[in-house]
This record gives structure tokens, sequence and C-alpha cells, in this order.
């Protein structure tokens, strides 16, 4: 179907991106809009704003009738949910498909199969992918008797969750129960779900995810990998595509091993399959499916050319896929910065308040996207994300290099900002080596002198 109108879902700088894609399709764009976004940036260049309600998400951005129903109110043909928020809600493509709506986005079913972390995990079974050992528990006793077998130091982890609540690391077995505990209680309060299982923790293990897009009938391509290990308290802060260091037979192994995860599913739009990898002997071991657009989906726009949310788009619509594997030619490299409205001198506490200055950086290879301007409001109610600055060059070290000047070059004044961190990070000779572990950043916060400013 031709799909003409689309309600965004969403907010900050992923709004914005969708309403860039929908203008070149010549698509109109309706925001769902807070009382505390009526003046936002994106909300200027939407076509029309909707208010959905009042600042809090559970009142606003996280209400799946209120959603629909200011779809259908405003002759909407489908909801791009973005990322977080709805985006991952089996309700919201549940209530879409029930009255006729496009959810751009995988299935209701799809989205259960995969946001329940146990039938992720037996799907990747069944798909011939392999998992990290461990799994479901139904008591504390029934844990010990299984770490037992696995073996220490084990992770524990929600089963309906991520982003690191309701996980929990055990290095002694005897730790283990209230450790359980502990998680228990942080996941029921995230979730809802206080469903945990557990897992063989990899010391030094890469966080290396594979872009994939499905038609819905089982035909799926791959877009290549991002490696995503740069991460604080299991929250992203730089991606690059492609995974550097990574053996070839690796890298290939990575993609097959998506594509048939996806496959299996018959997955419908942009997803992406996680994997972790141990960096000592390069064995991956599957993680999860994110069933939605990624923050870091830039990257892999930057080398392979693809519009993704155009591709999203058009298998919404039912054009299915617009592109063959071969046709999925990679070039150059391309890392992104995420720059978050927070305090990394103070424990990177977030800093909402109103932007006083905001020069962003450009040039060859340099993309930003942001819904920041000077004189724009960060809302203490919402994710600190203010903007995701992306270099693209011919290599690794060309990419790089046009990162650090971005970084360099960037003015935010108002609020504190985590762009002292990302130079710091950036000139660290690890990190420039390539190849860093999920631990690298906490590593390099407690190598800090005691008193050094970030």
């Amino acid at each position: 179907m031709a799909i003409r109108r689309i309600l965004i879902a969403n907010r900050g700088e992923i709004a914005l991106r969708v309403m860039r894609t929908c203008r070149q399709l010549g698509i109109e764009t309706v925001l769902a809009v807070s009382e505390a976004d009526r003046d936002s940036l994106p909300a200027c260049f939407a076509n029309r704003t909707v208010c959905i309600g009042p600042a809090r998400p559970s009142e606003s951005y996280l209400k799946v009738e209120t959603i629909v129903q200011a779809a259908l109110g405003t002759q909407c043909d489908a909801i791009h949910p973005g990322y977080g928020f709805l985006s991952e809600r089996a309700p919201l493509a549940r209530l879409c498909e029930e009255n006729g709506v496009v959810f751009i986005g995988p299935t209701a079913d799809q989205i259960e199969a995969v946001g329940d972390k146990l039938r992720a995990r037996a799907e990747a079974i069944a798909a011939g992918v392999p998992v990290v050992p461990g799994g479901a528990f139904a008591s504390a006793a029934e844990a010990v008797a299984a770490a037992r077998d696995i073996g220490a130091p084990l992770v524990v982890k929600a089963v309906g969750g991520g982003g690191g609540r309701g996980m929990k690391r055990v290095d002694r077995i005897d730790e283990l129960p209230a450790a359980i505990e502990l998680a228990a209680a942080e996941a029921g309060a995230a979730f809802g779900d206080a469903r945990l299982y557990l897992e063989k923790f990899i010391a030094s293990g890469r966080h290396v995810e594979v872009q994939v897009l499905g038609d819905g009938a089982g035909n799926v391509i791959h877009l290549g990998e991002r490696d995503c290990s740069a991460q604080r308290r299991y929250q992203k802060l730089v991606e690059e595509t492609p995974a550097p260091g990574l053996p070839e037979s690796v890298r290939s192994a990575l993609h097959e091993a998506a594509v048939r995860f996806a496959r299996r599913l018959h997955y419908r739009g942009a997803g992406t399959v996680e994997f972790l990898v141990d960096r000592a002997t390069n064995v991956f071991y599957f993680l999860e499916m994110n069933a939605r657009i990624q923050v870091e989906h830039p990257v892999t726009e930057a080398v392979t050319g693809v519009d993704l949310v155009a591709e999203q788009i058009a298998i919404a619509g039912g054009a299915g896929l617009r592109l063959a594997q071969g046709e999925v030619r990679p070039r150059g490299w391309a890392i992104e910065c995420r720059v978050n409205a927070e305090d990394p001198a103070n424990d990177f506490r977030p800093s909402p308040g109103q932007v006083r200055e905001a020069i962003w950086p450009a040039g060859e290879g340099i993309r930003v996207d942001t819904h920041i301007a000077t004189g724009s409001r960060v809302p203490p109610f919402y994710d600190s994300l203010m903007a995701k600055i992306i270099a693209h060059g011919d290599d690794r070290t060309a990419a790089l290099t046009r990162l650090r000047e971005a970084i360099g070059t960037t003015r935010i004044g108002g609020v504190a900002t985590n762009l002292p961190f990302h130079a710091m990070l950036l000139a660290n000779p690890e990190f420039q080596a390539g190849g860093v572990d999920t631990g690298f950043v906490a590593r390099l916060l407690e190598a800090r002198p005691a008193r050094q400013e970030i």
C-alpha cells in the first residue's frame, strides 16, 4: 500500500531522523508530542503535531491506546515508533494490526518472540545459532545446582528486559542467591516481569551486532556488523563498522548466523541480532535481537549508502526487500559517538536545562543527528541523548581522525555533556588499536587520576 502520512511516536533526534526520510519520500509527518516537547525542534519540522499527554513518558509516549488513537484521528496510514518507548512493545503492534494502521516494524508475534530472552534463546538454538551456556531456573537452589555445572563467574539476567537492568554478575557461587533476589526485584520494578535466567560470564567479550532486513516472508539480508563494545554500565557510548580485528571467517559466520535467526522468525523490517564474541578465542554466542531501528544505525548507513528508515517504510508498505545481498557493498569505515547531557566528572549524572550554545561539527565525512540547537531545552523526563556524531572515512584511521576533530570543534553551553569523556576515549591507545572488550570503559575510568577532570 502507498503510505502517505506517518505518525512518529517518538521524540528527540530519532523523530527528526525519520522526518528527514519522510520528506525525501514525499510522506507527510504527524509528530506525537508530550507537553514538554511542544516547542522542540522536531515539533517545528513536522507537518503537524498532536499532543498526547503530560511530560512523563508513562502519561504520554508509553500510552499505547493514545498513540493509536492519535494516528487514527489524524488519518495517518502508519506509525513509526523509532527506538525506545513503545518500539518493542507487542501491544502497540497488535493494536495497529487490529485498527488497520501499518506498524513500521515487525509483527506483534515477532516482537514477543525476541522480547522474551528465554524464548529468543530457544529460537536461536533451533536456528543452529550458538548461545552462552546457561538457562532458566525455578528457584535459587536450582540456579545454584546449575551454576556448579556451568562454573563461575556467572551473570543473572532478566527475561523480559535489557539495558543492564535486572542483570547481576556473580563471581562466587555462594553469592548467587543474594544476586538473584536483587535482580528479581529490579527486573520486576523495571519490566513488570521478575523472571530470570543464568549464563556463563565471558570474562573478555566484545559486543558485536549484525544489521538485518527481512520482508516477512522468509527473505533476509544483512548489512554488515557493528562493534558496540565501548559501553558503560551496559549503555553503549561508541559504535563502529566494520568491527575491527575480526578474522574474516568469524565475520562471515556472524552474518550467516544473524540471517539464519531472522529467517527462522520470518522477520519483517529492520532488526539487529546481537552477539558476544569471546576476545580470547573469537568464539561467538547469541545474546538477543532488537526488533527495531538502532540508535547506532547511521554508521551502517554511512558505509553501505542504504537509508534504513526508507527500507523500513518500503517493507511496511508491502514493497518487500528492494536490495539483494550482492547489492550491499560496504565502503570504508564509520564511527559514532553518542553525545549525552550528563556530567562525566560527577559520575555521569544527567544534566537537564537550557542549551545556551550549540555548535555542531560539519565537513567531509561528518554527519550529525540531533534535535538540539541554541535555545533548546533538555527536559529531565527523558533519556539524555542530545546528538550522535558520525565520522566516515576510507579506513579506520581516517574515520577516527575525523571524529576526534569533530569532537574537538563541537561547542555546547548551558548543560554538561560527555564530550570531554569522548575526547579522552578516542585518544586512548587501546581504543585506537581497535577490538576493545565491554570492560574497556570501566577500566579507563578506574585508571584516571582521582582528581582528573574529564
